[in-house]
């Protein structure tokens, strides 16, 4: 499983990047990207860390 970035609602904040533990969350042609080989969303925590400290709300489960 893995998680996927509205690039429509992302506002490029970037907040999400310094907490993802396996280091899933990039920039890809300006726009923040999920690698779903390697994300787990966070699985050994009630939720991804990414959703719990986007602004916009534009990390959603796949």
């Amino acid at each position: 499983m893995a998680v996927t970035i509205n690039v429509d609602e992302c506002t490029r904040c970037d907040d999400c990047i310094p907490v993802c533990p396996t280091k899933s969350i990039s920039v890809k042609k300006g726009n923040l990207v999920v690698n779903a080989d390697t994300c787990t969303e966070c699985e050994d925590h009630d939720s991804p860390k990414c959703m719990a400290v986007c602004p916009s709300g534009s990390i959603t489960y796949a």
